[in-house]
């Protein structure tokens, strides 16, 4: 009765979507909240940045193209969630070569961006000796202090340079447009540092791969760096010019696992990403589709697999250049063994319990539990991509809550919150490191050819509905317009990631559309039931591997306490 009733509410929702895409224009090109094609699709926050992404497309761009377009125009779409200032991970599948490739878009933090600085400026707090206790200090959530190297450019040019095949002015302009329409002075101090940039391009007319070189050391190298370097100085901020011409767009190699047939890629473990992969490895020993789609058993499962992945994540997730982190041992399939008898199918857990992968044992023998200050964090938007020659990206563009570089339009971000003052976690701060971030886009491939991508806004809980849509696509065999219109359910039984909130143990968040009988199911099993309504923002695009046919499909749900638009699709 209940699956009935969700199929009955899908198909509602994937009507309304049908009207939306009908009746809504943007660019010349309609944009809605669900849409399918054969040819191209885009998926994304705001409308107008969709209709630049598909645009792109129509004009013989590739998904790479697309992509950087699409991103360039959400930060000032979708201004207040993402800024230019801010960074973008991605994840991209290259048809041509077969291969899944990770783009890192994280800045590091300053040479100046010390523990030190920042104990001290937290009135010289240091960890409290009991382990139970609250940390007093912390780095702030807003202004000039917790700025990353600025990513996004560096990341889109790079998209540009190694998949796409447009220069920077082609992506660009579309975005020089919709700044010329605002009515802010920071959207025209913006759009004339994309004019600067793309006349650097111009330096080099007859060399594609010279030219995005150019606007490279144009803004890392040139000018712009040194005029937001001689701005942060005078105002007291931690980046310097050296932060700026020393910063790397890094091409990695994903993580993965394997599960039912399908290969999961997330990035590396300097994002929460691979706890995802963990506990698909722990629900690969339950029989889900015989369980049931979002049964209270289902959900249960879920909830208690995250529950483990998440406490391995608190302690063992940062960057691996800086960090020995065991991700290996983390993802194999006898460390999942291991731990899935932890999971006990009719009472949940109140406790963090991560493992130790290096000892081979389910349950680490010494764990300090540390607590931050907490602070919110919902700065982040979306942005998925496929293409006809069967190209497919995944990014998760974020940033806000800074400050304007000087008068460079550029608004800069907040990650370093994400970090800890912990001496000795992996996670503490350090200058030239990443922070262990939330960003989280997601690709599934299936006998290489790319069959899924996600990417989703929600701080914790982005990974949280993303195992969600990936059971629902996997074992459920759900469309997109079917999958984000189930309920979503999440927990905070673990540490925040902004400021480090404390856990909130054995918390599942839920909406009560779940039903009367499965609430009280989940709550006789100890679960400590909340009104969730939405959990996070997702975007999603399947593609038939058979057909080719692309369907893709935006959240039409907006959390009550973050009554944020919903997201845009659109296709051809």
């Amino acid at each position: 009765m209940l699956r009935s009733l969700l199929l009955a509410c899908a198909l509602f929702l994937s009507s309304v979507s049908a009207v939306l895409s009908q009746s809504t224009e943007e660019e010349g090109l309609r944009v809605g909240t669900s849409a399918s094609g054969m040819q191209g699709a885009v998926a994304a926050g705001g409308g107008e940045a969709v209709a630049i992404g598909l645009e792109i497309l129509k004009k013989g761009g590739n998904a790479a193209d697309s992509a950087a377009a699409t991103i360039l125009a959400l930060s000032v779409t979708d201004s207040k969630e993402f800024c230019f200032g801010g960074e973008v991970p991605i994840l991209i599948y290259d048809a041509r070569r077969q291969v899944v490739e990770v783009i890192c878009g994280m800045g590091v933090a300053p040479k100046l961006a010390t523990r030190e600085y920042f104990v001290q400026k937290a009135g010289g707090l240091l960890t409290p000796k009991s382990r139970d206790a609250d940390e007093p200090g912390g780095i702030p959530p807003k202004g000039i202090d917790p700025a990353a190297t600025p990513a996004v450019l560096g990341s889109c040019l790079t998209v540009l340079n190694r998949y796409g095949t447009m220069r920077f002015e082609d992506v660009a302009m579309p975005t020089i447009r919709i700044l010329d329409r605002q009515a802010l002075d920071w959207h025209a101090r913006l759009a004339t540092t994309f004019r600067r940039l793309v006349s650097a391009e111009k330096g080099s007319p007859n060399d594609r791969t010279r030219g995005l070189r150019l606007v490279d050391d144009y803004f890392y190298r040139g000018p712009i760096a040194r005029e937001i370097s001689a701005w942060s100085e005078a105002n007291g901020g931690l980046l310097r010019y050296s932060d700026l011409a020393t910063h790397v767009t890094r091409i990695e190699e994903p993580a993965s696992v394997d599960y039912r047939g399908y290969t999961v890629y997330k990035c590396g473990p300097w994002t929460q990403g691979p706890y995802v992969l963990q506990s698909l490895r722990l629900l690969e020993g339950f029989d889900l589709k015989s369980m049931g789609h979002n049964r209270p058993q289902t959900i249960h499962a879920v909830i208690e697999a995250m529950k483990l992945a998440l406490a391995d994540r608190d302690v063992y997730y940062a960057d691996p250049l800086f960090a020995e982190v065991p991700l290996a041992g983390l993802l194999s399939q006898s460390y999942a063994n291991l731990r899935r008898p932890l999971i006990d199918m009719e009472k949940a857990s109140l406790l963090q319990r991560p493992g130790d992968p290096r000892a081979g044992l389910p349950l680490l023998a010494e764990m300090e539990v540390r607590r931050g200050l907490g602070g919110p964090n919902r700065d982040t938007t979306t942005c998925v991509v496929a293409d006809r020659w069967g190209n497919m990206v995944a990014a998760t563009p974020s940033g806000w809550h800074g400050v304007e570089a000087g008068e460079t339009g550029i608004w800069l971000g907040t990650r370093l919150q994400s970090f800890n003052l912990w001496e000795g976690h992996p996670n503490c701060i350090e200058a030239g490191k990443r922070p262990r971030i939330t960003l989280t886009p997601t690709l599934v491939v299936r006998g290489n050819k790319p069959t899924l991508a996600v990417s989703i806004a929600g701080g914790d809980g982005q990974d949280q509905a993303g195992l969600q849509l990936l059971l629902n696509h996997i074992d459920f065999d759900l469309d997109p317009v079917a999958s984000l219109a189930a309920v979503r359910f999440s927990t905070n039984h673990h540490l925040g990631s902004f400021r480090q909130t404390p856990p909130e143990l054995g918390t599942l968040l839920i909406s009560p559309e779940i039903g009367d009988a499965a609430w009280a199911d989940l709550a006789a099993r100890g679960h400590i039931m909340r009104d969730a309504g939405s959990v996070a923002t997702p975007v999603v695009i399947r593609i038939d591997t058979a057909t080719g046919r692309m369907d893709t499909a935006g959240d039409t749900r907006t959390s009550k306490d973050d009554p944020r638009s919903s997201r845009h699709a659109a296709a051809f």
